[in-house]
């Protein structure tokens, strides 16, 4: 219940300075994290939370199924269509780079043997532009901007997942996570995309018949239901809930654009739950020991990460667009890693693997570091691109009938 009395506080206090976090640096989300910190057995010991306390991986795991089911929503079919290269270039030319990018810095700069190190750049990865909603929730930023950080960061997770499971498994399996073979894994991504195009497609079908259909104030539930469904059916059958999650949402906007709009403020409010509780737990996983129990080497990785691998590497994949030189340095900066790298990193402590703790402290400081520093400087970039209505909130020279797009990514 103390738990519960925090996440009741940070998010009033969230609420109340969100006009004031609109226009300035000031963070919501960095605001969850710190009141995680504070409560947490590193200060003033009210709750107690460990790496392997259910409620992190829980948090953590919903945080993301329910940012990616209201991001696919925000995916366009016919203008994805036509400009499907830059994100495929992100997925298949950047990640990869970032990804084998990490580990040679892990391996290096850290010390962690090889597939190890591999193994932490693949969680890390992912990308997880919630935190930069300033930028990709804005209609003023370029359009083909906005989609290649929300397709990219949506199918990410899924794309990472595999590798994870597979590196988990080399680096000495001792969890059931990590005995999935190549097979087995493929079978979870197909069963999570299969679930995620059917469900929604068979319900809204049956919307279409005569006798069925939701009254007004119940339509904004038909795309909670599908959502929850979907949820419990991945975990029962062990399919890839974030690749089923993202699918769904594109696929529910692309077959009925009326559940889309009933469901979207509520949607996104949920999301915001969501991603509001997932960082206060995961807060309090960040005591001074754990940030004390890093290396030197570590700290330095964790910067490199931020500052200069992902940068580099998507900065490499935009090479010859026509993305202008603005468009694609912001596009290289926001690449925070988020709940998708909590949730693998996870799996990481929890098997067991010979380095797995230092893999894992290496991965949460990167988080919480990038967390900081995406979070904090999503405005003052936004504002490159003239964007004075921030979260709803209309300039003095600006007509009162603006209003932004709410965020679309996690």
């Amino acid at each position: 219940m103390v738990l519960v009395m925090v996440f009741g506080v940070a998010l009033l206090i969230a609420v109340l300075l969100s006009g004031l976090a609109a226009r300035t640096v000031l963070s919501t989300s960095l605001l969850f994290l710190v009141g995680g910190a504070l409560v947490s057995d590193g200060f003033l010991g009210l709750i107690h939370i460990t790496p392997d306390s259910e409620i992190v991986s829980v948090t953590a795991d919903l945080a993301l199924f329910a940012v990616l089911f209201t991001d696919g929503m925000h995916v366009s079919f016919p203008k994805l269509r036509e400009n499907w290269r830059n994100p495929a270039r992100a997925l298949g030319l950047g990640m990869p780079l970032a990804f084998v990018g990490m580990a040679l810095i892990t391996h290096y700069v850290v010390g962690l043997d090889w597939t190890t190190s591999f193994l932490v750049g693949a969680v890390l990865a992912p990308t997880d532009p919630v935190f930069a909603s300033a930028i990709v929730g804005r209609k003023e930023v370029p359009a083909k901007l906005r989609q290649l950080l929300n397709v990219e960061s949506g199918i990410n997770d899924g794309l990472a997942l595999p590798v994870v499971l597979i590196l988990i498994a080399a680096a000495g399996p001792t969890s059931g996570h990590a005995e999935a073979s190549l097979g087995k894994i493929a079978l979870e991504l197909v069963l999570g995309l299969v679930f995620g195009i059917a469900l929604p497609y068979i319900v809204i079908e049956l919307v279409r018949f005569r006798l069925l259909g939701a009254e007004p104030k119940l339509q904004p539930l038909l795309p909670l239901a599908i959502g929850v469904t979907l949820y419990a059916v991945c975990h029962l059958t062990h399919a890839n809930p974030y690749l089923a999650a993202f699918s769904a949402g594109a696929v529910l906007t692309a077959r009925s654009l009326e559940a889309k709009e009933a469901f979207e403020p509520l949607g996104e409010a949920l999301a915001e739950l969501a991603k509001f509780a997932a960082l206060l737990v995961f807060g309090a996983l960040l005591t001074p020991s754990l940030f004390g129990d890093l290396s030197f080497g570590g700290y330095v990785a964790v910067v490199l990460a931020i500052v200069l691998i992902r940068p580099a590497s998507l900065l490499l994949s935009l090479l010859g667009t026509r993305f202008t030189r603005q468009e694609k340095l912001v596009a290289a900066w926001f690449g925070p890693k988020g709940f998708a790298s909590v949730v693998y990193g996870l799996l990481v402590l929890q098997a067991g693997i010979p380095q797995g703790q230092e893999a894992f402290t290496l991965i949460a400081v990167c988080i919480a570091f990038s967390i900081i520093a995406h979070s904090s400087t999503d405005v003052p970039i936004a504002r490159l691109f003239d964007v004075d209505d921030l979260a709803g909130i209309p300039a003095g020279h600006k007509g009162d009938d603006q209003r932004p797009e709410a965020h679309v990514v996690a």
